[in-house]
């Protein structure tokens, strides 16, 4: 299981790193980011989905749809479950249709995920190391792949 730590010292370095992420993803791929609010999983989505040729300007926080469909070179669902305060409420989302599908998922607050938790995953943890300035661990969850 491949894992590194990056820094990154402002958002376009960590948008950045979402788009360098999204060359080593695929189809049914999961990418898992946690960390407290503001450390930046919006933003390293927004790069994951620019990577994958999805425009900017479409890539919105998904809080209030929860789940969001982009088309890029291939489907990307953005799932944000901030909103989610019990397991039962993941149930009316279609999770099930989206987590390790045709398309990639990129889902903020992960840890929320209870039961659709999937097997095989990309963690990306966020944490706060003052201003800017941000600790991103990637841990790839994935049997086949790695990390570039």
């Amino acid at each position: 299981m491949p894992s590194r730590t990056l820094v990154t010292r402002s958002e376009d370095e960590t948008r950045s790193l979402g788009q360098n992420l999204s060359h080593s993803l695929q189809a049914g791929d999961v990418v898992l980011l946690t960390g407290d609010l503001g450390m930046g999983k919006t933003v390293l989505a927004r790069g994951i989905a620019q990577g994958l040729g999805v425009s900017e300007d479409e890539v919105r926080s998904p809080s209030f749809t929860l789940v969001n469909r982009y088309h890029g070179r291939v489907t990307l669902f953005h799932v944000d479950l901030y909103r989610i305060d019990r397991p039962e409420d993941l149930d009316e989302l279609g999770l099930e249709e989206v987590l390790g599908a045709d398309g990639i998922a990129v889902v903020e607050w992960a840890e929320r995920l209870g039961p659709y938790r999937p097997k095989r995953f990309v963690a990306v943890r966020l944490v706060d190391r003052g201003g800017d300035v941000r600790e991103i661990t990637i841990e790839d969850r994935r049997s086949s792949h790695s990390i570039r």
